[in-house]
Parts: C-alpha cells; structure tokens; sequence
C-alpha cells in the first residue's frame, strides 16, 4: 500500500550530506503534507564513538504518541545505514497509517543501495543497546544485504515456490515487492513478541488492495482447539499463535509462538490471482514477523483445513521423541 508521499528535495540534500558526513549519527525524518521532510540531525560523540553509545542520545526525539522516521549509522562497511520507522501503539490511527505505508517509499527514493535493513519499532525501550541487541538475536544476517536485495531475494524464492507444478509462472510483483502489511497488524505482531495482549494474531489479505492486513478478532484462546475454533474455515489464514505446550512425559513447558498457513479447499474456487497471493505472501509475512516485530517462531505449519491442526501434531512437532537405538548384534552362527 503506497501513500503517495514523497521525498522533498530538502530531504535529499540533507541526506546526501548525512550520508558524506561521518560525524553524523542519525537523521530524523517526519511527513509534512505531502512530502517526506528532514526533522533534525543528531550528531556522534565522537568520531571514535561506537553505535551504542550513541543511542541514548535519540531518546528527546522519541515521544510516546508522534510517529518518526529515524536513519542511523551503523556499520562500519557498505551499507552503513539502518531505516528505522518508529511508530509507538498510542500515536493517532491516521498517522499510523501513514507513516507505516510511506516506510518503503523513504528507503526506495533515497537509494535502497545505502541501506543494511529497515526495522518497525512501537516503544522507544527498542531503540536502546539492549533493544537493539534483541533485535540483533531474531534478525542473523548470513549477509550483508540490503533491504531490496533481501526482499526481492524472498519474493523470487515465495514465486519459484508458489509456481512449482502449476503451471503458472508469469506473476506481477510490483506491489509484492514492498510487502504491504498494515499498520494495525505490525502493532499486534510487535505486541504478541512482547507478550501483550491477544494470544493470537490472524492475517489475510485483501484481493483488492493486495495488503496484508489484521483479522479483528476479540479470542484469545489457550488450548489447540480453541485455536481450531478461531481460525477461519472457508478462506486462509496466516495464524502466530503464542501457545505454552507441556512435554506428554512431563517436565518444563515451552512458551512458544507458533506459524499457521492454512488454506481450505473452499478457497480453491477464488479466482487464480487471489489463491497465488498467499503462498507468495507467505515468506514474506514471515519476514516482517520476524526481521520487524522481532518474533521468534519456533514451528511453522502449513494445512489446508484447520481440523488437521490438532493437539498431538503440534505436541510431536514440539517434543520429537528420541529415536531408540539398539546395539549391534553379531547374528548367531548356523546350528548354534
């Protein structure tokens, strides 16, 4: 989903002097009209000064209701930028929404090139060292990629994946490539990671807009077969499921979160364009969930009824049981 907005041309001088100016730290960027404009930028202690020693001096900029967009310096080789889209849970729906669907739109037009990664933030405790540490945790980078490089790397790998044995190769990616997800579904996603609130959080999309958007619901259930119940049985789904799942034998339970892709066989009679989005989504909703929201899946799942998601598949997925091995045995010799 695109806004419209653009980068001012203010914006992109500040930045290209942002960018040829090592002693800068970060540069704050806000919506004004129409146009994404610079808001202030905040320079380094020093320039001997590492990238968490730095951070405390964001926190003036962040307040608890007022959306921002931050661009920090943080690596040390190319691409040494990080685009962080700062968008706190009290801050007024519209420019939630805004500022959620214009995050892509400030990476692309400033040159996706200069990037490592974008991350969405709902609390400024994310934009500490220890936040940042967390997020490092969820988010193992194999390779210094950019944004565009991981995204597209995602989206052609969700295509060869959706297309196998269909028949069906020719998919416009346009607007897959920005992976729209609305603003109201990144929040619970972020919520869910922190604990907070609803156990569950169900995404769909929209055929019309091609956004992947939050299925309202007030359950939260506890059990698999609550689960079974809430999740829809005539369209599909993408299900995160925080789920406390005890061993059969006994012993420690594991708080979990867990992935659902469900898609019953009613939905096959959909148009082909609606039914192909959702195996291409589905990656890339796994990518926001966890490079974004900072959530650590432990299993997924993908089925095409929600009846087949039952207590015992889960319980075997979760606590495999371990393989019993005998010794080797010499055979006896004949007559013996």
């Amino acid at each position: 989903m695109q806004s419209g907005i653009s980068a001012s041309q203010e914006l992109v001088t500040q930045f290209n002097k942002f960018l040829a100016d090592p002693a800068q730290f970060g540069l704050l960027v806000t919506i004004t009209g129409e146009s994404l404009t610079p808001s202030t930028t905040i320079p380094r202690s020093s320039l001997s000064s590492d990238f968490d020693s730095d951070l405390p001096k964001l926190s003036p900029y962040l307040k608890p209701d007022e959306p921002l967009y931050i661009i920090l310096r943080r690596y040390d080789a190319a691409p040494y930028l990080i685009a962080v889209t700062y968008v706190p849970d009290t801050a007024k729906v519209r420019q939630k929404m805004l500022f959620a669907s214009t995050r892509l739109t400030l990476v692309r037009e400033l040159g996706s090139d200069h990037f490592r990664e974008t991350i969405f933030t709902t609390m400024a405790e994310e934009l500490t060292a220890e936040g940042f540490k967390k997020h490092d945790r969820h988010n193992e980078l194999e390779a210094p990629l950019t944004e565009e490089e991981r995204t597209l790397g995602a989206v052609k790998r969700a295509e060869a994946e959706a297309g196998a044995g269909t028949g069906v190769r020719e998919i416009h990616l346009s607007k897959t490539m920005n992976m729209p997800v609305a603003t109201d579904a990144l929040v619970a996603l972020s919520a869910l990671g922190r604990e907070e609130g609803s156990s569950i959080v169900m995404l769909k999309i929209n055929p019309e807009t091609e956004v992947v958007e939050l299925v309202q619901d007030s359950s939260s259930p506890s059990t698999i077969p609550e689960l079974v119940k809430t999740i829809s049985a005539t369209e599909p789904r993408f299900t995160f499921f925080r789920y406390k799942a005890t061993p059969p034998s006994g012993g420690e339970e594991k708080n979990v979160i867990l992935f659902f892709y469900t898609c019953p066989v009613s939905a096959a009679t959909k148009a082909i364009k609606f039914r192909m989005m959702y195996p291409l989504m589905k990656r890339a909703v796994l990518e926001v969930a966890t490079k974004e929201a900072g959530l650590n899946v432990e299993k997924k799942f993908e089925l095409e009824d929600p009846s087949e998601i039952t207590e015992q598949s889960v319980t075997s997925e979760l606590f495999p049981e371990a393989e019993v091995k005998t010794g080797f045995r010499r055979p006896k010799r004949p007559g013996r």
